[in-house]
């Protein structure tokens, strides 16, 4: 990459685009009838840049104006519920930030990235405006907060007030509201620190809140001499594999900033009456949570050494019960720097240290049984341990065949529900226990496939109790299961009433037919009124109160969506289809609006490859054709407005054993392939001579394999991907292998080893500060590269101070007039 063009500019303030020379659409470009106006500005634009000019104007493009109108319109209101269900609020954010603010200064630390200046994580999309609905009245007033970047509300568990974090220079602004009388007003004197944690959360009291507070002292200068060099040492016969992650530790001044910014004074604040106690020490406070009777705190500190090679997740932790004066009552865990945990295994000790909902303050957590790895032959590989008393001894509760992956609890005080996972097989159980009874049995309720979307039983509904404990919601011996209907015909949500008892479920609650209904919240303690956000193809969303007992529904909030207006005219539906060795499949195809039937359009395949253990499993339909269409950032069906079709998650698996499916990955994504391309040539609305194909991240891979290893596209696009798979030696996506154990599979998998194979145009973008594991911004510079040295057809365009997802307006605009261009040079009459 260049630097600054001046002493005075920042580097990557314009995408940086590499062209080949002008290839020979760029003259039949010129001579090809064009859609419209802006399509031949746009055309006109990506020629001359291809050329080795800059466009007209300046160094970014600009889509289509209906594309561009479509990303800069503001999204409808987020809506959310208080947790007694008494207020609905209602957040509007502008549609995209500005460059200016990705591009604030950030530290890369430990595997995350933080904004030193505020003291907490990249700013985003600012908050515009803020307001509060009545459940009981349905009447709306503003919340008056100015715009700029505000996290909350965060509720008190009893509804009373609500806790506000304004991002500033310096820290975090604590601002506390009463919803019902005062506006928000700031806490003074209050900084908070979110670069570890959350920052802000209300005790069980629900009158004071515990803050995660900005330690004082400066930042460390980076010295001008380091104070020595960067040593790394590995040990015989001591394997440390590792995954490949960005953004780590590089050095000495690295660990001195981590620290810094890590560090937090916590802080118990008394809104009401003013009141600031410190509790416990200044320290890497990760995670701190009160006990359910308030009389303890579980708090989670990193400790040194860190690592250069690992994430924060990995450093060493001390895990303390403390006391209401911040003294350690007593130590639960010491963890080391997690640098030997094998691939697709867990630490070993005490992890996932939790308070017991059911008891004032007993903990619960899980222990390796297998050494955390999961090739070990054991009759159990995780034992669950409760401590009722912080004095007492630990004593195991239940022992898991597979691996442990969490507990819920009821709120009758006994129902504790427990799930483990085989990973290997994709199969998960759950499980029923008695949190009061240790020495009772566990009773299996659900075993089945988690990748068996139809037989998807749904997830507990949860309620927040006035005194902040998170439970499932019980009526009786019956909880709530809330899911989303996947079916041969699309999804349809549902609520079911399930009870524990007999195992009998009732449908509570299911969507109508033709609408996509999203369960929001019960709001009564019966379960007999039901918020829902209701939504249809013709209709954008609006939240309904559902009225079991009266069979009735009442609007409560309805939002208008004029930039998906402009969509409305597009024609969508399930296609469904079979590959050669009879794996069944689907896509959702979107055809432009104003298709008449009389031209056929080109289109764009969008596509994800999957792992799949059971061909079963693999050709489900998970789409959901009911909703109101309205694509949103860079989404790629922004280009329905430029004209294309769309296939969209068009099915791509990958079928077989979890070790050895990407043996056959090649073939199978040639499979996938060509039986889409064959559903659209026998479905007849789209013209199946002029496919694209495209994806992100593991798409992007998988779009530069179709064009190496098939024929079937005219182009493809892929955006912020990985091409050479050796650059990710332990393992990627769902492959456990390293590259010692499997070269073969990595160097097959790799279109960067067949570069000189693809013979299509392919546009290649990425964020250039992606930090997303694998998907370094090498891969996609490398790919070109290779193309270009190869005598490729080939475009890439880095995207400045972006990371794995693009979200600033400017970068989004680039991105999609890329694309609208790429298409219209390749795929459109004449291309």
């Amino acid at each position: 990459m260049t630097g600054p063009p001046d002493a005075g500019a920042r580097a990557f303030d314009r995408p940086v685009v590499h062209r080949p020379s002008a290839p020979p659409w760029y003259h039949a470009a010129m001579r090809a009838p064009l859609r419209s106006s802006s399509s031949v500005a746009l055309v006109l634009a990506l020629a001359a840049a291809v050329a080795g000019q800059s466009p007209p104007g300046g160094g970014w493009l600009r889509p289509p104006e209906p594309v561009a109108r479509l990303v800069e319109s503001p999204p409808p209101p987020d809506a959310s519920l208080s947790p007694q269900r008494t207020w609905l609020t209602l957040r509007t954010r502008e549609p995209l930030p500005g460059l200016d603010v990705i591009a604030r200064p950030h530290l890369k630390l430990a595997g995350q990235r933080v904004d030193p200046a505020a003291h907490g994580p990249e700013l985003a999309a600012r908050t515009l405006a803020l307001a509060l609905v009545a459940i009981a009245d349905g009447k709306e007033r503003p919340v008056a907060i100015p715009p700029g970047h505000w996290t909350g509300p965060i509720w008190s568990a009893d509804d009373r007030a609500f806790a506000l974090v304004r991002a500033a220079d310096g820290g975090g602004e604590l601002w506390v509201a009463d919803p019902a009388t005062a506006p928000p007003r700031r806490i003074a004197n209050v900084r908070v620190n979110a670069v570890l944690a959350g920052g802000v959360q209300w005790l069980p009291d629900q009158r004071r809140l515990l803050v995660h507070a900005c330690a004082a002292g400066a930042a460390p200068e980076r010295p001008l001499v380091p104070s020595g060099p960067q040593v790394q040492a590995a040990q015989p016969g001591e394997k440390a594999p590792v995954r490949t992650y960005q953004d780590l530790l590089q050095d000495a001044h690295d660990e001195a900033l981590f620290e810094h910014y890590g560090q937090s004074q916590l802080l118990v604040v008394d809104p009401a009456a003013g009141g600031r106690t410190m509790l416990g020490p200044v320290a890497m406070w990760e995670r701190v949570e009160p006990s359910p009777d308030g009389a303890l705190f579980l708090a989670t500190r990193i400790e040194r050494p860190f690592s250069y090679l690992h994430p924060r997740s990995a450093f060493p932790r001390t895990v303390d019960v403390l006391d209401r004066d911040g003294r350690v009552v007593r130590t639960v865990a010491k963890t080391p720097l997690q640098d030997k945990v094998p691939i697709g295994g867990v630490p070993t000790g005490p992890r996932s240290v939790g308070w017991s909902a059911s008891l004032p303050h007993a903990l619960v957590w899980i222990e390796a049984l297998d050494g955390g790895d999961p090739k070990a032959v054991v009759a159990a590989r995780d034992a669950v341990f409760r401590l009722d008393e912080p004095d007492g001894e630990p004593l195991v509760w239940f022992r898991t065949e597979h691996r442990a992956t969490g507990i819920q609890f009821g709120s009758d005080g006994a129902l504790a529900l427990a799930t483990e996972l085989d990973r290997r097989t994709r199969r998960s159980r759950l499980w029923r226990f008695d949190a009061r009874d240790a020495a009772r049995p566990g009773v299996l309720l659900v075993e089945r496939s988690t990748q068996d979307a139809y037989g998807d039983p749904g997830s507990p509904v949860m309620e927040r109790r006035p005194d902040g404990r998170a439970l499932v919601r019980m009526v009786g011996e019956a909880v709530f299961l809330a899911g989303d209907g996947a079916s041969p015909q699309g999804s349809r949500p549902f609520v079911d009433r399930w009870d524990l008892a007999s195992g009998h479920k009732d449908r509570f609650f299911h969507a109508e037919p033709g609408r996509h209904e999203q369960f929001v919240g019960f709001l009564d303690e019966r379960g007999l009124r039901l918020l829902v956000r209701s939504e249809s193809r013709a209709e954008p969303p609006a939240l309904v109160v559902v009225d079991l007992a009266a069979a009735r529904r009442t609007p409560l909030r309805a939002f208008a969506d004029p930039a998906g207006e402009a969509l409305r005219g597009v024609q969508k539906r399930i296609l469904t289809y079979a590959r050669a060795d009879g794996v069944q499949m689907s896509g959702t195809l979107y055809l432009p609006p104003g298709h008449d039937g009389q031209r056929r359009p080109p289109c764009l395949i969008w596509a994800y490859p999957v792992e799949f253990t059971q061909a079963s499993d693999a050709g489900q339909v998970r789409a959901a054709p009911d909703r109101w269409l309205r694509p949103g950032g860079s989404s790629h069906l922004a280009l329905l407005l430029a004209g294309y079709a769309v296939l969209d998650d068009a099915s791509m698996p990958i079928v077989g054993p979890q070790r050895s499916a990407n043996d056959t990955f090649v073939e199978q994504l040639q499979q996938n392939a060509r039986a889409a391309v064959d559903a659209l040539t026998k479905d007849g609305a789209v013209d199946a001579t002029r496919l694209a194909v495209a994806g992100h991240s593991y798409g992007a891979f998988m779009t530069a394999n179709l064009l190496a290893h098939t024929d079937l596209f005219r182009c493809g696009i892929a955006r912020s991907g990985a091409y050479n798979r050796t650059l990710t030696p332990f393992g990627f996506q769902n492959e456990d292998r390293t590259y010692w154990e499997a070269p073969e599979v990595y160097d097959a998998m790799s279109p960067f080893r067949q570069a000189h194979r693809i013979g299509e145009p392919l546009l290649l973008i990425h964020g250039a500060d992606d930090d997303n594991p694998g998907t370094f911004p090498l891969q996609s510079q490398r790919m070109f590269a290779a193309l270009k040295g190869n005598g490729g057809h080939a475009r890439l365009c880095m995207l400045p101070h972006e990371s794995h997802g693009y979200a600033a307006r400017e970068n989004v605009l680039q991105c999609l007039a890329e694309m609208c261009a790429w298409l219209d040079a390749h795929c459109r009459d004449g291309g």
